[in-house]
């Protein structure tokens, strides 16, 4: 059993909670090169997560996506210490019971038992975006009243919106709760299986749309000199319209280890 370890970056709970954790398991366990080095302790390449059986994200959910982007197909076990948490079910103080019993259980049955998360993808020309976990946003050079771009949203051809706004948002389930959210759009449960498309500060706007991720999902871009698509907020491409991007369900999903996720219990931490 190999499990591996991501603490959140300079936080000095997470980073002993990590300690913690490694020295209370019975198994190989790796760190992270950042978590390493704040523990003074040997580590290894982001990039050796993958071979892990399980890892542990310990911070927020910032922490979490972080995580999702390094481990590939790896389940990965979220403990919180952020303020909502929807992707981390474990609070601090059950954190090494939990994650000794998701050893003991991954070691004792073939049956997986993850919950998987969708992600969405975005292509275009000559480029393709990492998958998203949360969203995948299409912004213009800046925010604010004549600084947006022209947007077309169009599903099997077929044209949903057409407007001049400052972008547009295709979030997951599980992005619904972030950048969706704090720009109008619905909350989204995650046992839904759709991806919601929100503008942003339209001219005209349009209602949120839910829509079937397996659906052709596009939106040109156009009238302005440049534009961004940016997936979870970290990954930026520049694109020159106009011009097309492809909103699409990635391949892989995340997959979430240990206790069940409360999304309405994480709600309630929204107020």
């Amino acid at each position: 059993m190999h499990v591996g370890i991501v603490a959140q970056r300079g936080n000095p709970r997470a980073a002993e909670l990590a300690e913690d954790i490694r020295r209370a398991l019975d198994a190989r366990v790796s760190l992270d090169a950042e978590t390493a080095e704040s523990l003074g302790v040997e580590g290894r390449a982001a990039d050796a997560l993958v071979g892990c059986d399980l890892v542990v994200s310990i911070g927020g959910d910032g922490t979490f996506l972080y995580t999702a982007r390094a481990v590939g197909d790896t389940p990965i076990m979220g403990v919180n210490l952020g303020e909502v948490g929807f992707l981390n079910a474990t609070p601090p103080d059950d954190a090494i019971r939990a994650v000794r019993a998701e050893v003991a259980r991954l070691r004792s049955t073939d049956d997986p038992g993850f919950q998987e998360m969708a992600q969405v993808k975005a292509t275009g020309d000559g480029f393709e975006l990492p998958a998203a976990l949360n969203e995948v946003t299409v912004l213009g050079p800046q925010r604010g009243h004549g600084q947006g771009v022209g947007i077309e949203v169009r599903l099997d051809g077929e044209l949903y919106t057409g407007s001049r706004a400052d972008g547009v948002i295709v979030a997951t389930p599980t992005g619904s709760t972030a950048y969706n959210l704090s720009e109008g759009g619905p909350l989204v449960h995650p046992d839904v299986n759709g991806f919601v498309v929100t503008e942003m500060c339209a001219e005209g706007p349009m209602p949120p749309l839910v829509v079937d991720p397996d659906r052709e999902l596009t939106v040109r871009v156009e009238e302005a000199e440049r534009a961004y698509v940016v997936a979870d907020g970290r990954t930026k491409h520049e694109v020159t319209p106009p011009t097309r991007i492809r909103l699409q369900r990635a391949e892989r999903p995340v997959r979430v280890a240990g206790p069940p996720l409360d999304f309405f219990a994480a709600l309630g931490k929204l107020d």
